[in-house]
C-alpha cells in the first residue's frame, strides 16, 4: 500500500508540475455532449455541465457539475423545486469531498488520499452496466485523457410515505425515486464511490463507498492491530480507519449569509408516579465551532431571507450517519465544523491551497473564534475497518455518509396527495 500510494502521489505532483508549465488548469473539462434538457429558468451553467431531473411526484432537481483533480466531483448551484413551486429553491452553492484520511492501526502508514495520493487522477472509466438506466458522461482529465466517469441515473428507494385512515378503508402511499450522481476513483488498491442522492421529498444524501481490494503489502499485522483472513492464523490484514470529510457551502434562497443553530434535548427522569419530560433548547452558533455529535443533539443551517408559506424560515438539518470517530489527529476529533468561509480553506487536512506563510493546514485550526457571516460546513464521518474473510476478493462496498434533511423548506410534505392538501396544521380526525 505504501509504495503504491507514494508512486501515485509522485505521479500526481509530476502532472501538476507539467500542467503549471503548460498553463493548464487542474479543474477538468466536462462532457463532450449535453446530458439533460435546458432548465426552464435561466441556467446557472452551460448544457454540458448541467444536470436536471424531474422525479415521480413532480419534484425537479437542478445542479451544475465540474471535476477537479484534487477534490474529484464537485456539485455547484444545487436547486430543489417541489411540485407547484413557482421557482427553484437554491440549497447549496457547492458540495464536495474535502479529504479521505487513512491512518493504519500499527502507526506505520497514514495517508491523505485527496491531496497526497492522487485521488482525482484515479477517475475510473465506468461501463454501461455500472450506470443502469442512466447516462455516462465523458470527463476530460488534464494530461490524462477522457474518461466516461460520471453517472447520472434514478433509483427506486421504497416507500416515500404510507398512511391509512382510521377506518382502514383507504391507504395513501407513494413509492419514491432518487436522482443519483456518482463517480468512482481508484487510489492504490482501494476504489471510492462518491455518491450524491437527491430525493423527491427534498432530502440530500452524501455517501462514500469503499471497495476494491485490501492492500497486499499490509498482511503483516498481529492480534489487536489486524485480523487473520487467510487459512488458520495467517495473513493478518492491518486494521485502519477511513475518515471522510465533506465541505458544503450553503446558499439557501440565494444568500450566503445563512445562520447556524444547535439544538439539544434534555430528558428529566420521572419523579414518583410521574412521567419523563424532555426540553429542547436552541443555541445560535454565531462563532466558529468544532462540534461533537451527542444523543439528542443536532444542527441546522437556516436561510437568511427565505420562508415557506407558513412563514417559517427555511432550513436544512445535518443528519450524520454512523461514525467511528478517530482521536489520533486533532482534525478527526470532531464530527462537524463551522468556519467562516475563506477561498483558500478547502481541504480538512493537508490543505494544499495557499493561505499564506505559516497558515495552519487543517480544519480544526481554522476554528479560532471568528464571527460566522458566511459559514462553511464540514462533516466528518469515520469508519474503522477491521478486515474480515468476506473482504476478499473483491471487497464488498462499505458505506459512510450523512444526510441533509429539509426542515420547513415547504409548508407541507411536498408529495402530499391532492385530497390531503387542506390538512396544513392539525389534521382532521379520521385521516
Amino acid at each position: 500500500m505504501l509504495f503504491s500510494r507514494l508512486r501515485r502521489a509522485r505521479r500526481h505532483g509530476a502532472v501538476l508540475a507539467a500542467a503549471a508549465l503548460l498553463g493548464t488548469a487542474t479543474a477538468a473539462a466536462g462532457p463532450v455532449t449535453a446530458t439533460a434538457a435546458p432548465a426552464p429558468t435561466r441556467p446557472d451553467c452551460s448544457a454540458a455541465y448541467r444536470i436536471e431531473q424531474k422525479l415521480d411526484g413532480g419534484t425537479t432537481w437542478r445542479m451544475c457539475w465540474r471535476y477537479d483533480t484534487d477534490h474529484g466531483l464537485i456539485l455547484n448551484k444545487v436547486t430543489y423545486q417541489p411540485k407547484g413551486a413557482a421557482a427553484p429553491i437554491r440549497v447549496l452553492n457547492s458540495a464536495k469531498l474535502a479529504q479521505i484520511h487513512v491512518p493504519y492501526d500499527d502507526g506505520n502508514a497514514e495517508y491523505d488520499d485527496l491531496t497526497g495520493a492522487g485521488f482525482g487522477w484515479g477517475l475510473q472509466n465506468l461501463r454501461p452496466a455500472e450506470c443502469p438506466g442512466g447516462t455516462l458522461t465523458p470527463v476530460k482529465i488534464p494530461e490524462a485523457g477522457t474518461v466516461n466517469g460520471l453517472c447520472t441515473t434514478t433509483r427506486s428507494r421504497g416507500h416515500a410515505y404510507r398512511m391509512a385512515n382510521d377506518e382502514g378503508t383507504k391507504v395513501w402511499q407513494a413509492q419514491g425515486k432518487d436522482l443519483l450522481v456518482y463517480t468512482v476513483n481508484k487510489v492504490a488498491w482501494y476504489e471510492y464511490i462518491t455518491e450524491w442522492r437527491f430525493s423527491s421529498d427534498g432530502l440530500i444524501s452524501a455517501n462514500v463507498g469503499a471497495t476494491g481490494s485490501l492492500s497486499p503489502g499490509d498482511y503483516n499485522a498481529t492480534d489487536g492491530r489486524g485480523w487473520p483472513i487467510g487459512p488458520g492464523a495467517g495473513s493478518y490484514a492491518t486494521s485502519h480507519a477511513h475518515n471522510v470529510f465533506w465541505r458544503l457551502d450553503f446558499g439557501l434562497d440565494g444568500s450566503v449569509k445563512d445562520r447556524i443553530e444547535q439544538f439539544d434535548s434534555k430528558v428529566t427522569p420521572p419523579r414518583g408516579s410521574g412521567q419523563p419530560k424532555v426540553k429542547t433548547t436552541r443555541t445560535p452558533v454565531t462563532k466558529e465551532l468544532a462540534g461533537d455529535a451527542k444523543t439528542m443533539r443536532w444542527w441546522r443551517v437556516v436561510s437568511a431571507n427565505g420562508k415557506n408559506k407558513d412563514g417559517h424560515p427555511r432550513s436544512y438539518e445535518i443528519v450524520p450517519g454512523p461514525s467511528a470517530k478517530h482521536d489520533g489527529r486533532s482534525f478527526t476529533r470532531h464530527d462537524v465544523y463551522f468556519t467562516q468561509t475563506k477561498p483558500c480553506e478547502q481541504f480538512a487536512s493537508n490543505n494544499i491551497r495557499d493561505c499564506g506563510a505559516g497558515a495552519p493546514d487543517s480544519v480544526d485550526k481554522w476554528v479560532n473564534g471568528e464571527t460566522l457571516t458566511d459559514p462553511a460546513v464540514w462533516v466528518n464521518i469515520g469508519f474503522h475497518h477491521i478486515a474480515r474473510d468476506e473482504d476478499q476478493q473483491p471487497m464488498p462496498v462499505h458505506w459512510q455518509g450523512f444526510q441533509l434533511a429539509p426542515r420547513d423548506v415547504t409548508a407541507m410534505n411536498p408529495l402530499t396527495p391532492a385530497d390531503l392538501a387542506d390538512q396544513n396544521g392539525a389534521p382532521r380526525l379520521g385521516s
